[in-house]
């Protein structure tokens, strides 16, 4: 009987210091995400995106990753960076018309890598006339520092014809 006390207290001693001795993990903080900050950073690539549109010369927009796809009214989806970009290309060429983007919303995952946007686009003609408004949602992923498109469509509010 002494021998399963003795067993027993040996048992529960070294229990005891398992758990004393084990370290307590305590909880990582969560980055601070200054969502103001992130609107203002997509906007300016919204602003910087419009001002190369609007050039006439499209080069490189630095909006877009290379394996984004985009969702663009009456088309089928455009896959991959270059197909974005020839088909803009291919639009400059037929019109003088100017577009521009307001950021509306951004909703910013928790680890402040991934950003969906909701905003409202406005094409003008060369006197200012509006030609076209909509909406439009893109999804942007942070790769080397910088937020790029990786997926975006959008919706016009103007009757169809």
């Amino acid at each position: 009987m002494k021998n399963i006390i003795v067993k027993a207290l040996s048992l529960g001693c070294i229990t005891v210091l398992m758990f004393a001795c084990n370290e307590k993990k305590e909880p990582i903080a969560s980055a601070v995400i200054d969502k103001e900050q992130i609107k203002n950073e997509i906007q300016a690539k919204e602003d910087s995106f419009a001002n190369v549109y609007n050039s006439g010369e499209l080069r490189d927009i630095g909006y877009y990753a290379e394996d984004a796809t985009s969702f663009f009214q009456n088309k089928a989806p455009l896959v991959g960076k270059e197909a974005i970009v020839n088909f803009l290309k291919n639009d400059i060429i037929s019109n003088t018309d100017r577009i521009s983007f307001v950021t509306k919303e951004v909703f910013v995952s928790s680890d402040g890598n991934q950003v969906v946007e909701i905003g409202a686009f406005r094409v003008v003609d060369s006197v200012n006339n509006p030609l076209n408004t909509g909406n439009y949602m893109s999804l942007f992923e942070k790769r080397n520092g910088k937020y790029v498109a990786v997926r975006d469509m959008s919706a016009s509010d103007m009757p169809t014809r």
